[in-house]
């Protein structure tokens, strides 16, 4: 799990710098109005809402907004119908490589996924070809908190695993349908997350080095440029020596 926090670290920066572009802005509001599309509108009762809710709150989206997501897709209506579809293939050096997209035309999608793919070095798998190498996990991220406190108050709420990374920072690992109930446990304990997500954990890793890492930033950079996707997940480890030159 290190690795997933030695990348959720440049992801998380990267992610910031999108929010001034608006960009992620788009992506989270497009998650929110399709999870309260085919969900319960209440966030207390579909998991996937509660988590879409929990980024962009995380990413400093105004409730305001959330809640105009939410009431947009509740309502219905004429806005666009959007499915849920999952790409898999392999990107530098070996790497697993998994991407969330949400779109109203499969055919482009899927042409827009390969040409990434392509370009990077890399190449669109079948269906299960890298699926098994992840397990989806609820993850808040912590810092500068109690450990201890932290951590009982996580395990009381129903977490998997509370893992100190060494730099100040903690992080809980729930599973999805217990996200929102450790969050909010966590924040009712005085706990405010940095960061709260459901991602996809890999559970063995690849390491990259000074040549494939770059490579490897250029594929998922060219993957979060498309409108059509949501998330890019991978099992590339990228050491502090390493990403300090990224």
């Amino acid at each position: 799990m290190a690795g997933h926090s030695k990348w959720a670290n440049i992801k998380h920066r990267k992610a910031a710098q999108d929010a001034k572009r608006g960009k992620i802005f788009t992506k989270l509001i497009r998650e929110i109005t399709t999870s309260a599309r085919i969900g319960d509108a209440d966030p207390a009762n579909n998991p996937r809402l509660r988590a879409a809710v929990a980024a962009a709150l995380s990413n400093n989206m105004t409730r305001d907004t959330v809640n105009r997501a939410i009431a947009r897709g509740a309502g219905g209506g004429d806005g666009e119908q959007l499915e849920t579809i999952i790409y898999e293939g392999y990107g530098p050096a070996g790497t697993a490589v998994m991407v969330e997209c949400l779109t109203d035309n499969r055919n482009r999608t899927v042409a827009e996924v390969r040409h990434a793919f392509s370009k990077s070095g890399g190449n669109l798998g079948t269906d299960g070809s890298v699926s098994y190498l992840f397990s989806k996990k609820g993850v808040l991220t912590y810092v500068g908190a109690d450990e201890d406190a932290l951590m009982d108050a996580a395990l009381e709420a129903g977490a998997e695993d509370v893992l100190s990374e060494g730099d100040d920072t903690i992080e809980v690992y729930t599973t999805p349908n217990d996200f929102g109930i450790v969050l909010d446990a966590l924040e009712a304990a005085g706990f405010k997350a940095e960061n709260a997500e459901v991602t996809m954990i890999p559970s063995t890793e690849a390491e990259l080095d000074a040549e494939s890492a770059p490579k490897l930033m250029r594929l998922v950079d060219m993957l979060e440029d498309l409108d059509d996707v949501q998330e890019v997940y991978h099992n590339g480890s990228i050491s502090d020596e390493v990403a300090a030159t990224l």
